[in-house]
């Protein structure tokens, strides 16, 4: 394999993986989304008959017009702890009113916190809740249902402070349920049921979490939103396109505890029954043009006795999904691998400790951005051995590059002749015309981790770094397009090409690192390899001007440090340094 070859198959490679990305985070979920606006899907036809109970797909009371007017149509009793605000509905006893009160909807101090769920008949209904069915079909007792109306014993709930409501059927059934929160973001739902009756029920214990209408989607094709949990030990994710495909638009699933519910990018709301019983666990969608999804979980039955009670535990997370939080709910109460609520991706073994070498930079510099810095440094110490044989291979190839081109002289267009000699060169001068590619290789999965973290955890949600980047997660705020804020108007927003026309300062920056990276080597004798490689700074800086900045940042610092670096391994080789003649060759100064 030629340096010219090499260098052409790398950038191919690199050119298809992001234009790919491109593709996903943007082309693809925007056409997917209007397919699904143009279709619609008959009502689930049939439920299992002891499933949990399924939200009807028309709502039994008159649809509200605003929050407000949803949250008056139950009595409430209020939350109030150090992360959550809202309140809980007496009707139904459903956790249908939770807001974060350390999350903000944008990096203005003073923008409004961020809301998780919501009630039903009002806008974006996100909702959990709990209950029992019961397998009788004959004489079966009345259970609590959505129109239940609870008695509470106090009108808040704090973390230090629980919350019991009762309720009884007046047929010998007295229900209690005991709500407490943490500080954070765990609801723990202890039920009770009594039987005074003369007879034995047998109940079946169900919770569920509901979401009315299908949420906006962050667009990133590499980032789970929909569907989530773990049923027994084995994790099953399904986002919402894929569920109404199934049969029935009905997903099952067995094992002994977990948790179901739904994730976004930043945000979860999940169901977990207790850890040690046997569960069956469905994902539904119902409805017609405006879709119901359920997350919904079943333990095996229960009997009562006359005179006796039975128990059992709920526990609903509805929260930002922090790492460490989810850490220690894994721990305690032993939610089954909690830390999959986040979608670490298939790197998960690189993207975990990535997170955590940045978290813990982070701690030490006080700043994500630098912190990234730092973490780009370290990287590069970590391939330093691979990376000095790559650039010493390179300078080799340089070497020889007369000789190649002998070669290519004397045996014409016999190019069987000419690979054969050409390989011997390698061999006579201990050349390895390949190892250039495998740094690039391994660094690939590094890549992806660090964009993954930057993706997913929320911890960079808002991060800022120095000047106009307040937030890491997000692309940056300026644009060439306007003059960089000059003109009063977003390029973004340009029909078709808006995605294309995010071009801020480190973008630019980016691509400015990137060309002259590429200017540190002889430009390539094939027209085709010459023109490929003189565009593709400029096809990268347009399609990862919109990825987040932080990401930008990492690259055009990684772009910065690999020409350092390969400038001192060429001198101290003694091969010449291509980078001031190829500019002065580019600006016509040679």
């Amino acid at each position: 394999m030629t340096e010219n070859t090499k260098n052409m198959l790398i950038a191919a490679a690199l050119s298809l993986i992001f234009i790919g990305l491109w593709d996903y985070f943007y082309a693809f979920p925007e056409l997917d989304r209007q397919k699904q606006a143009q279709t619609q899907q008959a009502r689930l036809a049939k439920t299992p008959k002891l499933g949990a109970p399924d939200q009807p797909a028309t709502p039994a009371a008159p649809v509200a017009r605003t929050r407000e007017d949803a949250l008056a149509l139950s009595p409430r009793v209020s939350i109030d702890t150090r992360s959550l605000s809202g309140s809980i509905a007496l009707k139904g006893a459903r956790l249908d009113d939770v807001s974060l009160k350390h999350y903000r909807q944008t990096v203005d101090p003073t923008s409004p916190i961020i809301t998780l769920l919501s009630p039903e008949f009002g806008p974006s209904p996100y909702y959990a809740e709990m209950g029992f069915v019961t397998g009788e079909v004959e004489n079966a007792p009345a259970l609590p249902t959505t129109e239940t109306l609870w008695t509470a014993d106090s009108d808040k709930l704090t973390s230090g402070k629980p919350l019991t409501l009762s309720w009884d059927n007046g047929q010998g059934l007295v229900f209690k349920r005991v709500i407490s929160v943490d500080d954070e973001y765990l609801f723990t739902v202890k039920d009770t049921v009594e039987n005074k009756a003369g007879k034995p029920v047998t109940l079946y214990n169900f919770s569920r979490v509901n979401r009315i209408g299908r949420p906006p989607s962050s667009g990133y094709a590499i980032l789970h939103e929909g569907f989530t949990g773990v049923i027994g030990d084995k994790a099953e994710e399904l986002n919402y396109d894929k569920i109404e495909k199934e049969p029935d638009s009905t997903k099952t699933f067995k094992g002994v505890g977990g948790w179901v519910g739904f994730t976004d990018k930043y945000w979860g709301a999940v169901v977990a029954p207790e850890q040690t019983a046997a569960i069956e666990a469905r994902y539904i969608a119902m409805g017609g043009a405006t879709k119901t999804y359920q997350a919904d979980t079943l333990t095996e039955p229960k009997t009562v006795e006359p005179g006796a009670k039975a128990e059992t535990t709920t526990y609903v997370f509805a929260g930002a999904k922090e790492v460490d939080t989810l850490d220690a709910y894994k721990a305690n109460p032993g939610l089954k691998r909690f830390d999959l609520l986040i979608d670490w991706g298939w790197f998960y073994f690189i993207t975990r400790p990535m997170f955590r070498l940045i978290d813990f930079l982070y701690r030490v510099l006080g700043n994500f951005g630098l912190a990234i810095l730092a973490v780009t440094v370290i990287v590069k110490l970590a391939f330093l051995p691979l990376a000095n044989k790559s650039y010493k291979s390179i300078a080799k190839m340089k070497e020889i590059q007369p000789k190649i081109k002998e070669l290519k002289e004397k045996y014409g267009d016999d190019k069987h002749k000419f690979n054969m000699e050409q390989m011997e060169l390698y061999k006579r001068e201990k050349v390895n015309p390949a190892s250039g590619c495998l740094p690039v290789l391994l660094q690939i999965p590094v890549f992806f981790s660090l964009y993954k973290v930057l993706v997913v955890t929320i911890e960079m949600r808002h991060a800022p770094f120095f000047g106009w980047i307040r937030d890491l997660s997000a692309p940056d705020p300026t644009n060439i397009f306007n003059l960089f804020g000059i003109l009063p108007f977003d390029p973004t927003h340009v029909a078709i090409f808006g995605p294309y026309l995010a071009l801020g300062v480190w973008p630019l920056v980016m691509g400015v690192t990137m060309w002259l990276q590429m200017k540190m080597n002889p430009e390539p004798t094939d027209e085709i390899q010459r023109t490929m490689f003189a565009w593709m700074p400029v096809m990268f800086t347009f399609t990862m001007g919109s990825f987040a900045s932080g990401l930008i940042i990492y690259w055009s610092w990684n772009n910065l440090l690999s020409i350092i670096q390969q400038g001192v391994i060429m001198k101290r080789a003694g091969v010449k340094f291509e980078l001031w003649d190829n500019l002065r060759k580019t600006f016509g100064m040679a």
